[in-house]
């Protein structure tokens, strides 16, 4: 067995391991530093598996519907905060959880899954950039009229995304044959930091999965629901699409920015424990993601 082999088919073993040294260990937050460059080569290197044509060969209809899909997940998260009485504070959590952008990890975890990578790349760009509309007006609409400052979601999507997606294509199209050698190798580096930034994650906010067990226990299954209905609305989003497109929209609705709500928390000013949502719904959408991956 290779080494990309040992990333890859046993990435959900590598997660849940990330997962248990950061609460074991909450110093390896420290990687948390180089946050924005471990994003970067992530999503650079699962973009090197992308060519031009393939972004060309992208059906606009679930594209469209994608995106829909995308844009019904503050109301959701909404209603089910609604429906588990959470607090304030925690409601905000899920809003804006349900209002940011989809992961960064989103085309590497379709292209993991065999999902048509360039058409999540495309969602995370235009969710990313409408992001800048959404998460005001949701937590708007949803969460008391809070003011969010929305520039920490547009530098991170360009710095993360745009640039590194924009500039990995542009490497393939002038050297095609060089890096086309390599394609086995980029989704497995990409895999890599997947694990590193999980693990620094859940190490910065070790104490927040320490607290009250029983608030724990809520937001989890919160969580879990709002994860599995992204999942459920993206499979249905692009139904009559092949199997990769319907796999992109699932893990593009699925997945939720956790990162960047939990930022978001911090830049509002909003109470400490708004950002437990954020870091319970990273452990269950990478641990989630992983397992998808694997079994698709």
């Amino acid at each position: 067995m290779s080494v990309t082999d040992l990333v890859e088919d046993y990435l959900l073993g590598w997660v849940l391991l990330a997962v248990a040294v950061g609460v074991l260990v909450p110093e390896v937050a420290v990687v948390t530093r180089a946050a924005t460059p471990m994003l970067a080569v992530m999503v650079g290197s699962v973009s090197l598996t992308l060519s031009a044509d393939r972004f060309r060969a992208i059906d606009p209809r679930p594209l469209a519907t994608t995106l829909l899909a995308h844009l019904s997940m503050p109301i959701v998260a909404f209603g089910l905060a609604r429906a588990l009485s959470l607090s304030p504070a925690l409601t905000v959590g899920f809003v804006l959880l349900g209002a940011v952008t989809p992961e960064l990890v989103t085309p590497t975890m379709t292209e993991l899954a065999g999902g048509n990578t360039a058409l999540s790349s495309v969602v995370l760009v235009v969710a990313g950039v409408g992001s800048t509309v959404v998460v005001p007006v949701a937590t708007g609409l949803f969460a008391g009229g809070v003011t969010v400052d929305t520039w920490p979601v547009v530098e991170q999507l360009l710095v993360a995304v745009v640039g590194p997606m924009a500039l990995a294509i542009a490497v393939r199209a002038r050297f095609p044959t060089r890096v086309a050698a390599h394609e086995g190798v980029y989704p497995a580096v990409s895999a890599v930091m997947v694990v590193l930034v999980i693990g620094g994650v859940t190490g910065a906010n070790a104490a927040l999965l320490r607290s009250d067990g029983a608030v724990l226990a809520v937001v989890a299954a919160a969580a879990l629901a709002l994860n599995g209905v992204g999942y459920g609305l993206g499979w249905l989003s692009a139904s009559g699409s092949d199997r990769p497109t319907r796999i992109a929209g699932a893990l593009s609705v699925g997945m939720r920015d956790f990162a960047v709500a939990a930022a978001l928390v911090v830049a509002a000013g909003f109470p400490p424990d708004a950002a437990l949502p954020a870091v319970v719904f990273g452990v269950v959408e990478m641990a989630t993601s992983a397992g998808l991956a694997r079994w698709l």
